[in-house]
């Protein structure tokens, strides 16, 4: 099979490999994808780059734990009815697995390949794994949503513009910040119903206008080491900020009496650690709503496999305005 793989940590273009290696058998109670997507997430350029000390944990690493495809085999103990079924896969690459989706085939547990809808195309399910199911996890990691203020950060990215979608078709009432008017825009189409651009706009100060003063009752956080004091600022007693990421500063400075004062909580998330509650309702939401045409994976460029290294790049500078697809 084609493949990307690295043995080593390093920049992309000093590290990737693109060559033939051996197609996978599916083991017991797995699966076998033929790709046709694979997504790239900021989690996958960090373990290649070796970000804060990561390890590879195994000789040769194939990247990406987001995909879609069609599964083509099955191991024993799983259904033969699937093969031929179109699905999007998360996890590919979590647990310690070595091998991800950058290649022409991937296996993994058949419970982490969930149907594709028939309307969605595999470039939009291969921006589901983690951006969806982070996003899931976030507005309702900390219970239901109707009827409540949420600030979701960065509401133009993967995982926020995801969120918005999500915590709207939950009931509830989104504001979110951008960095500019485009990025507005594409908050606004999302569902939310005021957008701050927080590099022209005071937050707090906007916050407390649009909410009567109340504040906000939680937060989606994607830089908590950047926003903690403005989210601690804007929300009301007994709120949360779910987060995400704090690429900015992963050693928190964090002043403890602000929280306690409002009796706040930080819901610290991992989107690969999903309780399995919480998994299998991200799964039948993202599935559900994208079948019925209600939500949108934003895709902001597709790269071939063999240009993998310019689809990290892309995404490391920060330019991407939505998910980065590699099209196998």
């Amino acid at each position: 099979m084609k493949a990307i793989w690295y043995e080593t940590t390093g920049p992309a273009r000093a590290v990737l490999r693109f060559g033939e290696l051996e197609a996978p058998r599916p083991g017991p109670g797995e699966v076998r994808v033929r790709v046709a997507a694979s997504g790239v997430n900021p989690s996958d350029t960090k373990r290649r780059g070796g970000w804060i000390g990561l390890s590879m944990g195994h000789p040769r690493v194939i990247p990406h734990s987001d995909g879609a495809g069609t599964i083509e085999a099955v191991g024993q103990g799983v259904d033969p009815a699937r093969i031929g079924e179109r699905v999007w896969l998360w996890n590919a690459q979590g647990g310690g697995r070595p091998f991800g989706t950058a290649a022409d085939c991937a296996t993994v547990p058949a419970e982490r390949a969930a149907t594709l809808p028939e309307c969605a195309s595999f470039t939009e399910g291969a921006g589901l794994g983690v951006p969806g199911c982070t996003a899931h996890y976030a507005v309702y990691g900390d219970g239901p949503v109707g009827g409540k203020r949420i600030l979701v950060r960065g509401g133009a990215g993967a995982v926020g513009h995801l969120a918005v979608q999500l915590a709207t078709l939950g009931g509830a009432e989104v504001i979110a910040t951008v960095s500019g008017r485009a990025k507005g825009d594409v908050a606004r189409a999302a569902g939310a119903r005021h957008v701050i651009n927080y590099r022209e706009e005071d937050v707090p100060a906007r916050i407390r206008d649009l909410t009567g003063g109340a504040g906000v009752e939680r937060v989606i956080e994607v830089d908590l080491a950047a926003n903690l004091e403005t989210d601690v600022a804007v929300l009301r007693p007994n709120g949360a900020i779910a987060s995400y990421s704090s690429t900015s500063g992963p050693a928190l400075s964090l002043a403890y009496y602000p929280l306690a004062f409002k009796d706040l909580r930080i819901h610290f998330l991992q989107g690969y650690l999903l309780p399995p509650v919480a998994r299998r309702a991200a799964i039948r939401d993202l599935t559900t709503w994208l079948a019925a045409g209600q939500l949108e994976v934003r895709i902001a460029n597709t790269f071939p496999l063999a240009d993998t290294a310019a689809a990290h790049e892309l995404l490391e500078s920060g330019r991407a305005d939505g998910k980065v697809v590699v099209e196998i």
